[in-house]
C-alpha cells in the first residue's frame, strides 16, 4: 500500500508546474503560451531571466528528487523505486494540474538520475553540461544525456530495473522533443542565452 501511495505522490509532485508558478509568482509570461510553449526551466530562462530559470530548475529537479528519496527512506525494492521516479517524470510531462500540458521533463528527470544514484546522476548532469556548452543547445544536450542514461545506471550501479526505468524517459524525452530535433537539423533551434 505505501509503494502505490509514494507512486501517487511521485506523480502528484511531477504535476506541480514549477515553471508555470514561478511565473506568476514573478509576473512573468506564461511559458506554456510564451517563448518555445514549453513550461521547463530553458524557456522560463528566456522569458524571465537567471532568477526565474534557476527557481524553475531547481524546483523541477526537487519535485522529481523527493518522491525517489522517500521511497528509498522507507526501504523500498528497486523496482518501485524506478516506478516512482517514472511517475514523477510522467506527472512533470503530463500534469494532471495543468491540464496535462507539461514541461519535456529535463531538469525533472536529472534530479530523478541523481536520487536514483548519485554517481550514474552526475555523469547524466555531467553529460548534459558537457553537450550544452560545446553546442549551446539545451533540446540536444537532454537528447543526449537521456539516451546514454540507461547505459550509465547498467555500468555504473548495474541496476535493470533503473536502467530500464531511464529508457523509458528517455524515448519520452525524444517523442517530445520532436519539433526540437527538427529544427536542429535545419539549423534554426534557439542556442542557449539567445532569447
Amino acid at each position: 500500500m505505501i509503494d502505490i501511495a509514494l507512486i501517487l505522490f511521485g506523480y502528484l509532485a511531477g504535476s506541480l508546474s514549477t515553471g508555470v508558478l514561478v511565473a506568476r509568482l514573478l509576473g512573468i509570461a506564461d511559458p506554456r503560451s510564451d517563448g518555445s510553449g514549453n513550461p521547463g526551466a530553458t524557456n522560463v530562462l528566456r522569458l524571465g531571466g537567471r532568477s526565474a530559470g534557476a527557481a524553475t530548475l531547481l524546483g523541477d529537479a526537487l519535485k522529481g528528487a523527493v518522491p525517489v528519496l522517500c521511497g528509498y527512506a522507507l526501504g523500498l525494492p528497486a523496482t518501485t523505486i524506478a516506478v516512482i521516479g517514472g511517475a514523477a517524470f510522467l506527472g512533470h510531462v503530463y500534469p494532471v494540474f495543468f491540464g496535462f500540458r507539461g514541461g519535456k521533463g529535463i531538469a525533472t528527470g536529472l534530479g530523478i538520475f541523481l536520487a536514483w544514484s548519485w554517481l550514474p546522476g552526475v555523469v547524466a548532469v555531467l553529460t548534459w553540461l558537457g553537450v550544452a556548452g560545446l553546442s549551446r543547445l539545451s533540446s540536444l544536450a537532454a537528447l543526449v544525456s537521456f539516451a546514454l542514461a540507461p547505459a550509465y545506471f547498467l555500468a555504473i550501479d548495474q541496476s535493470p530495473a533503473l536502467a530500464g526505468a531511464a529508457a523509458g524517459m528517455a524515448l519520452l524525452t525524444g517523442w517530445r522533443h520532436r519539433g526540437n530535433i527538427q529544427r536542429i537539423a535545419s539549423g534554426t533551434e534557439p542556442r542557449i542565452g539567445r532569447r
